[in-house]
């Protein structure tokens, strides 16, 4: 495994530090590790970002077999990057396809629909059209955001609708998401079911390798990271069936206990993106991905 990583900013031979304990922990384990420029990716001159990155023979599968840990990518972005790679001889063990399945709410929200609120969703931004989608989800509270990501931080003024079937709330919560976004809008605006959860989010990983699809780590949620909650245990008997089922690399699955006893999941993200929260071990996550490397 090839275990890809940015490199921090003010000094590109080394890497950023968010993601230092993974690329040393990897390199302990015995898998390669190489530098990616993300500031590179991100505006989209993939060859740039993937210049440090050695060549390699794609028949020899080891050195195809590459994992991305770094920071979020638009979907475009992620493309540029697989076929930059691809003309090094290095492979992603995660395509831009299956990235943007995990990583766009569209691309997993029918399969994991039995455990998640309800929801509809627009492309693009206009309001015209999310005040239909508020009215097809139907009167009672919702939670905005868009295709990548909410602003539960801006909770009263940019996420949280009152109701749904009101197209004067709808409008307002949505105008104030898009101004906050700005530029950095995914795909189109989200209205989901407002549901009341009990207790911290955990944040659960899925690998798909030679054995299948397993859950292979349960960590907190980044989000909660530090705080003393207890043991959670969550229940996956409903959830796992459904994640198998996506045969995805490489993803999380953030889950969190409904007021009814409930295990709702809250997101699924594409794992080569998802913040590993501070109290888990690098060891454990790097761990977890070279089990489900491909076997030679």
């Amino acid at each position: 495994m090839l275990l890809l990583v940015p490199c921090d900013p003010v000094d590109p031979r080394r890497p950023d530090e968010h993601f230092a304990a993974e690329a040393r922990a990897a390199r302990e384990a015995g898998a390669a590790v190489a530098l990616v420029d993300h500031d590179a990716l991100a505006r989209g001159d993939a060859a740039e970002g993937v210049r440090r990155v050695r060549r390699a023979a794609l028949e020899d599968d080891d050195a195809a077999d590459a994992v991305y840990r770094g920071w979020m990518l638009r979907t475009e972005h992620y493309d540029g990057l697989a076929e930059a790679l691809t003309a090094r001889g290095v492979r992603l063990r995660t395509s831009a396809e299956q990235y943007r399945r995990a990583h766009e709410l569209p691309g997993w929200l029918d399969a994991l629909a039995p455990v998640t609120p309800l929801t509809r969703w627009t492309t693009g931004s206009d309001l015209d059209d999310v005040v239909a989608a508020g009215a097809a989800l139907g009167a009672g509270p919702a939670v905005l955001r868009d295709w990548t990501k909410s602003l539960k931080h801006s909770w009263d003024e940019a996420a949280f609708v009152p109701d749904a079937a009101d197209a004067a709330a709808v409008r307002k919560v949505a105008s104030r998401f898009l101004q906050l976004r700005g530029d950095d809008l995914a795909g189109g605006l989200v209205l989901r079911r407002f549901e009341r959860f009990t207790g911290p989010e955990t944040r659960t990983w899925w690998t798909t390798g030679p054995g299948g699809t397993r859950c292979a780590l349960l960590t907190p949620h980044p989000d909660d990271d530090g705080e003393v909650h207890g043991e959670v245990d969550p229940d996956l008997s409903a959830v796992e069936p459904l994640v198998r089922g996506l045969a995805l690399p490489f993803v999380s699955v953030d889950v969190v206990l409904r007021d009814d006893g409930a295990w709702r999941v809250v997101e699924l993200g594409d794992g080569q993106v998802s913040d590993r929260p501070r109290s888990t071990d690098a060891v454990a996550l790097v761990a977890a991905l070279l089990a489900a490397a491909p076997r030679p």
